[in-house]
């Protein structure tokens, strides 16, 4: 059909649904039906249908309900994070630093409270940053920007690098992905924020996990070692040569004093179990994310385009021609325009230290970054 027939037949239908017959339903249920009826019949007045559109018409109710439950937990997985990574800052600040300050030489002592509390605030700020940040969102009203397509649910040009996020229901500007993590989508203005975060979360893990390892063995031993005296019996009866001699009466036992072991202990050790537990479990979960977009960030592309780019690499080759991505300005320099790093003080003050500053350009064109187009890639 051309495509203003088709917006008729689509604008015929739900008011066809709306008022028609079953004007006397709900509004929510009058909706629901006139979206089912335009499903069914997009399958056969479309002379495009194929096998795809099929099934991902028949797959849209169930690609409905995830984002509509993935967009209801997101307020749900920001809440664990606060309340998993609090827990972690209580038992270092309770249980770890006192023995820290306790057994350690001056030396390890500024070293861990130095690069702890710098890997928490790093933490913190790149976590608050990436969650209210939007990420970018292309113009909606007319302009001169060009564009390589038009998006077919908020129909609106969409810009390079633009795609649709079914879970924000909006077009997002160089969209990475739906973080459900941070309830939000990391695109062009919040992914350096996102992808800090999890570098900075990563390390913060594997500290822990090294730093307490043999803490942690120290605890499962005691723990261990005390379940096992509980067990047993409090005391061991004398029998043999003790009732001959007159010593102890028949039948009298021996008991022995129970360890010092109280409350106190049971939970510190306890808790430093949980912390190195989830801590290693973290490490690896998110160390393995963070390799991942590294290796992107290289390769100056995200992870839809990584899809995409595959796709049109098989595409060219069958052709015998070799597909480059046009975003790809060389290892060092995609790591550059990332980080916005422009001059040698920004590795210190953008990387290391954070940072609030804007990524380059404003996520509508590509071709204004300060790289000289004859540069040799890196």
């Amino acid at each position: 059909l051309h495509p203003c027939g088709l917006c008729s037949s689509v604008w015929y239908i739900l008011c066809g649904c709306v008022n028609g017959n079953n004007s006397r339903l709900p509004l929510c249920v009058r909706q629901r039906w006139a979206y089912l009826k335009l499903m069914v019949n997009s399958l056969y007045y479309n002379s495009l249908t194929n096998s795809d559109v099929i099934m991902d018409s028949l797959m849209e109710p169930i690609f409905w309900m995830v984002d509509l439950l993935t967009r209801w937990f997101g307020s749900v997985f920001v809440c664990l994070v606060v309340i998993l990574t609090s827990s972690i800052l209580l038992i270092a600040y309770v249980g770890l630093l006192p023995l820290i300050l306790n057994t350690y030489s001056p030396p390890w002592i500024v070293w861990h409270i130095g690069y702890g509390h710098w890997n928490l605030f790093m933490i913190v700020f790149h976590y608050y940053k990436a969650t209210k940040t939007a990420p970018g969102y292309p113009p909606t009203v007319k302009n001169d920007i060009p564009f390589v397509s038009v998006c077919k649910k908020c129909i609106i040009p969409k810009p390079a690098r633009t795609h649709h996020c079914g879970i924000c229901n909006t077009c997002i500007l160089k969209m990475d992905h739906h973080c459900p993590w941070l309830n939000n989508c990391v695109g062009h203005f919040n992914q350096r924020y996102f992808f800090c975060f999890c570098l900075s979360m990563t390390l913060g893990c594997v500290y822990c996990s090294i730093s307490g390892r043999n803490l942690f063995l120290d605890a499962y031993s005691a723990i261990e070692r005390f379940k096992h005296m509980d067990l047993d019996k409090s005391g061991v009866p004398v029998t043999g040569m003790g009732q001959l001699i007159g010593i102890l009466p028949p039948g009298q036992v021996v008991r022995t004093p129970p360890p010092p072991y109280t409350f106190r202990d049971k939970m510190f050790h306890k808790s430093i179990i949980y912390m190195w537990v989830l801590t290693s479990t973290v490490a690896v979960a998110l160390g393995g994310l963070t390799i991942w977009h590294a290796v992107l960030i290289s390769r100056g592309e995200t992870s839809i385009e990584r899809h995409i780019n595959n796709k049109e690499a098989e595409r060219m080759a069958k052709h015998g021609k070799v597909y480059k991505n046009p975003f790809n300005y060389g290892r060092l320099n995609n790591w550059k325009v990332f980080f916005g790093v422009e001059k040698r003080s920004h590795w210190l003050t953008r990387v290391l230290l954070p940072s609030g500053h804007a990524p380059y350009g404003n996520g509508l064109t590509w071709d204004i970054y300060p790289i000289r187009k004859d540069m040799i890639p890196v």
